[in-house]
């Protein structure tokens, strides 16, 4: 089979460029970085959101399509039946965080946000929940039945490690410097799903030119669900072997903690509910039993990562609204640039200055 995986480089695609290669399918990855193409995988590089480089890679037809990208809800629009006139079939991936709150087990049947919510100042966003759950309904008005929708959950690997909302760049960061973590008390005792990216992929390979799963739905997820206070012990009992210490955690109530998330409502509509899945409908083609569990898995890939840790940039605005929280401070040396060493001065030590300032004047 020839297959493109259009963005496929990440937490998953990495891992399902080895299962389908392995296999002895053709695969060709899109990717923006130049990288190098082996036995059975080619890498093209180039923008896949870029209509015209898009136009020319499906030029040529395919077995399959695996579509990592996000899109708006426009550009989606515009590409779908380009997309899905270039393939037998297109694999769409969207989100398990469409799902609402639910006391249950979530099957693929249970109830959207964007259908059951009653928050009318979040249906009027375009927040990443509600974003996907309008791709999957064009996708599905489409005059074409040869899409597969797919809904991860949390997937973690060796260079992604999530606390709740946060990534490692805003919570592993500070550890390994010695300074808090700063948590919500409330995401702690909620129930999470977390899945290894390659387990995730087992699953996206095994719907791939299965007819069976043309014109369906499935969630792909762990069997089993832990409090993120679990996934927090997990985290912290290695990072206290590896540094000879455990780091501090503290918990913020929800009003403080929002303060400076950015993901308002990704926190208040998904991570601040239960997350557990009925995982019958992909257990047709694969054995989520046999997924990894959650403590070896994350185990394994943070003793990974420490091993060569590298992260992506730190917002040092938040980084000194925690720091002024804990009562903590990141040396200047630290921070590189200028710019960003005057944004955490600011946001550690002014902001409060004129707050007091203007309490002071009343």
């Amino acid at each position: 089979m020839k297959i493109l995986l259009l963005g496929g480089t990440g937490v998953m695609g990495s891992h399902l460029i080895n299962l389908l290669s392995d296999r002895g399918d053709k695969v060709v990855v899109t990717s923006r970085s130049h990288r190098p193409s082996k036995e059975l995988v080619e890498f093209r590089q180039g923008n896949a959101k870029d209509i015209d480089f898009l136009r020319d890679i499906l030029r040529e037809q395919w077995d399959a399509i695996v579509d990592f990208m996000i899109y708006t809800e426009a550009e989606f629009e515009k590409r779908i039946e380009l997309l899905l006139e270039s393939t037998s079939q297109y694999v769409f991936l969207s989100t398990a965080r469409v799902y609402n709150k639910s006391q249950e087990a979530i099957t693929e049947e249970s109830a959207r946000l964007l259908d059951s919510s009653s928050d009318q100042d979040f249906l009027a966003t375009r927040e990443y929940s509600l974003s996907k759950a309008l791709q999957e309904d064009i996708l599905r008005s489409s005059n074409k039945t040869n899409w597969t929708i797919v809904r991860p959950y949390i997937t973690y690997g060796e260079k992604r490690l999530q606390l709740g909302n946060l990534e490692k760049e805003d919570w592993l960061y500070r550890a390994l410097q010695g300074r808090s973590i700063i948590f919500s008390k409330d995401i702690n005792n909620r129930l999470t799903t977390l899945t290894y990216g390659l387990d995730v992929a087992t699953g996206i390979a095994s719907i791939i030119n299965n007819t069976n799963a043309f014109g369906e739905t499935y969630h792909i997820t762990n069997e089993y669900a832990h409090k993120w206070s679990e996934i927090l012990d997990i985290y912290l009992d290695v990072l206290e072997k590896k540094l000879g210490n455990r780091p501090k955690v503290i918990y913020q109530n929800l009003s403080d903690y929002l303060l400076w998330n950015k993901g308002k409502h990704q926190i208040l509509y998904d991570r601040l509910f239960d997350r557990k899945f009925d995982n019958t409908k992909i257990n047709r083609f694969i054995n989520t039993k046999d997924f990894i569990q959650v403590e070896d898995g994350l185990k394994k890939c943070i003793e990974t990562f420490l091993d060569n840790p590298s992260f992506f940039d730190i917002n040092w605005k938040n980084e000194a609204i925690k720091d002024r929280y804990a009562r903590e401070t990141t040396p200047l040396k630290e921070i590189g640039g200028f710019k960003q060493k005057i944004k955490y001065l600011v946001f550690r030590y002014l902001i409060i200055t004129l707050k007091n300032y203007r309490e002071g004047l009343k």
